[in-house]
């Protein structure tokens, strides 16, 4: 499924996101995200064979395993990390790109699951992430909305709209509140550290 130079660079971009992350051997052993995403390759490769059952059944031993939940159908790219983990649930059709943050409670959804369900099958419900965005703990983000590369979305914040590249959104409803075209990977707060302001 992941062969070990692609494993290598997974583990080496969460040991770049995460100052707790010491070494690879307990990345692998110990983070719930990297398991989750070890069983989404598998239930997303079963899903495309169209053995439905078989997928939705990988996908809900590993929630039991990991508190966390993705769909098979759903598109990830190289390098999710899921942090912490629990309580985060990714729909069906999600998309997300390359090197995305999501932390625990994050909720990739859809706006009316339980009306017009037959309407709905096999159409764009769920929430794209481009590459490089960052999405803080408990966040919701509702809809066929997409979140453009680099942006960062705050912890607990409802996006129900398309975010632009490089926006910083918080809130509910979310606002953006800083444009910033710095794309380094900075997921804890808007302004450095060092800013006494």
């Amino acid at each position: 499924l992941l062969n070990s130079i692609t494993m290598n660079g997974y583990l080496n971009s969460i040991i770049k996101r995460d100052p707790a992350a010491r070494d690879k051997i307990s990345i692998i052993l110990t983070y719930p995200g990297v398991k989750a995403v070890f069983f989404h390759h598998l239930a997303h490769k079963i899903w495309n064979y169209r053995f439905f059952l078989i997928a939705r059944m990988i996908s809900q031993f590993s929630r039991f395993m990991t508190g966390i939940e993705i769909h098979p159908g759903a598109k990830i790219g190289k390098n999710l990390f899921i942090d912490h983990g629990m309580g985060v649930v990714i729909g069906e059709s999600s998309e997300i790109g390359d090197d995305v943050t999501l932390y625990h409670g994050v909720t990739l959804g859809g706006i009316s699951p339980s009306e017009q369900s037959e309407n709905q099958r096999n159409s764009k419900r769920h929430p794209t992430l481009m590459n490089n965005v960052i999405v803080g703990s408990s966040a919701q983000l509702l809809g066929p909305i997409t979140v453009g590369k680099c942006s960062r979305i705050g912890a607990n914040t409802v996006v129900l709209k398309d975010v632009p590249e490089h926006a910083t959104m918080v809130g509910n409803p979310a606002k953006n509140i800083i444009t910033n075209k710095d794309s380094s990977f900075k997921p804890y707060g808007v302004r450095d550290i060092n800013d006494n302001k």
